[in-house]
């Protein structure tokens, strides 16, 4: 080896080991980032000695997907866990549901039986009308409630829109700066991470489906196959909607022209929490609304009086307050609009009635005669409880059944919906968490490794160092043999 081949050899030393030091710094400096992906420094062999080749990023393309989708996943899942538990369980009153319209059925229906048993005591006469007054104001309570839980869901929507729009446009962005990169010799590496961010983000919204370019170009689908991305972020937009009742829905969010469907059961199938939100606000939501309608339509029926001198009947303890004719005026919205006919409710209405019938007139009295111990009418009430009515699949209970087994069945139908999507959360995010920690053990920076590679490229250092004071004692050598 000639002293000039030496001495380049030493120089080229340096540079590789400056390189290394420098991707390593970096390296070692993004051990916590998780949005940060590994660089190795690749050497390559030449005519004139090993030189840095490029600096490779670490990829890992199909643990990549997996880790979106489980993330879509399970941020679905918890948006889901987290309108049925912290929204619709707290308004029923936790997990005992106290505050449940069955609860307050249950303890009128207690109320009206003991009241028959003993019709002459007054007090139980109030006491039973102050029951149907609480389970009216359950109704009304309830059915409020969600309908402010859908609007909330609709304002959410609304925002995380705004937010993926947002994504989606920093997204294209950072694309670019890919493509161009590639395209001109660049070091594409710190966009790529940066567009590998943004997609991470935008999974936790909308489930994202990804293919990729040999010019590092990416489009992106949602999992039902509609454009996100191609060339262009397309346009996601919604309309939103302030207030809601039961006979309001929600409008779609379009993705490209394309409706995003909703989530479906316990263990969703939604894909990110704009589909979760869909499926609370337009599924979960509207059938709950939909049983407490039915129940305050029960009510109302089983209370009519009946005129014995024309056999027409009219509403009797309980009313839809918005009626001016005294029939039932739609079902959407009943239970917000049930409440107890204030011809019974003291101090300027007589409790009474509700024994001896004639809330609507003398003409609908039951106890004609006045007695005090009358109970025929309260039995025959308390008999409905009991009596077989027939309630659509609407509900997603259906078929025939007494209203105590209807309303027991409505908590029962809600209350396992919440267990199935409380056991998947737990299920989704444990595989969230199993497939980030895959990638991240395949493409994330482990710091034992980059001090062990540090202490080699120190040692090549002093390797260089060596071999350049050699040059440099032969060339002294020499010169001074000359002279």
């Amino acid at each position: 080896m000639s002293l000039s081949t030496a001495r380049s050899t030493a120089q080229a030393i340096f540079n590789n080991t400056s390189r290394q030091t420098a991707v390593l710094g970096t390296n070692i400096s993004n051990t916590q980032n998780a949005d940060y992906n590994k660089r190795t420094v690749m050497i390559v062999s030449t005519e004139t000695g090993a030189r840095v080749g490029s600096v490779y990023r670490e990829e890992n393309a199909a643990l990549f997907r997996q880790s979106l989708e489980s993330r879509s996943q399970a941020s679905a899942q918890q948006t889901l866990v987290d309108g049925l538990t912290d929204q619709m369980a707290n308004l029923l009153g936790g997990n005992n549901y106290g505050l449940a319209p069955n609860t307050y059925l249950t303890s009128f229906y207690s109320s009206l039986e003991s009241y028959a048993a003993k019709p002459s005591d007054t007090t139980l006469a109030s006491g039973t009308v102050s029951a149907a007054q609480d389970l009216a104001n359950s109704l009304n309570t309830t059915s409020k409630g969600l309908q402010a839980i859908r609007a909330d869901a609709d304002k959410t929507i609304n925002e995380q829109v705004s937010d993926l729009n947002s994504l989606l446009s920093q997204f294209e962005s950072k694309n670019n700066e890919v493509v161009t990169a590639i395209a001109t010799g660049k070091d594409a590496n710190s966009a790529l991470d940066e567009r590998d961010a943004l997609l991470k983000k935008i999974s936790d919204i909308v489930g994202v489906y990804t293919w990729s370019r040999d010019n590092g170009d990416m489009a992106l689908y949602t999992m039902d196959g509609t454009t996100l991305f191609e060339t262009v972020a397309r346009k996601v937009t919604f309309e939103s909607t302030t207030t809601y009742d039961a006979s309001v829905s929600g409008k779609p969010i379009l993705v490209d022209g394309v409706a995003l469907s909703a989530g479906k059961g316990g263990d969703t199938t939604a894909s990110g929490s704009l589909q979760a939100l869909l499926q609370i606000r337009d599924d979960i939501a509207p059938t709950y609304q939909r049983q407490l309608d039915e129940m305050a339509k029960s009510l109302i029926e089983m209370f009519q009086e009946t005129d014995t001198s024309a056999s027409t009947t009219a509403t009797g303890l309980f009313i839809d307050k918005e009626s001016t004719t005294g029939s039932i005026v739609t079902i959407d919205n009943l239970a917000y609009r049930i409440s107890v006919n204030s011809k019974v409710i003291p101090p300027n209405g007589d409790p009474t009635l509700v024994r001896d019938g004639g809330i609507n007139g003398p003409s609908y009295a039951s106890n004609t005669t006045g007695e005090s111990g009358y109970s025929a009418l309260l039995d025959a009430y308390a008999a409905k409880f009991n009596d077989t009515r027939t309630y659509p699949p609407e509900t997603n209970i259906g078929g025939s059944q007494s209203i105590l087994n209807f309303s027991a069945a409505s908590i029962g139908w809600f209350e396992t919906i919440r267990s199935s999507a409380t056991k998947a959360d737990e299920t989704k995010t444990a595989l969230m968490s199993r497939t980030s920690e895959a990638y991240s053990n395949a493409t994330a920076v482990s710091l034992d490794e980059e001090l062990s590679l540090l202490l080699e490229v120190e040692q090549s250092y002093k390797a260089g160092t060596k071999l350049l004071n050699a040059v440099d004692e032969m060339i002294k050598t020499l010169l001074d043999t000359v002279g």
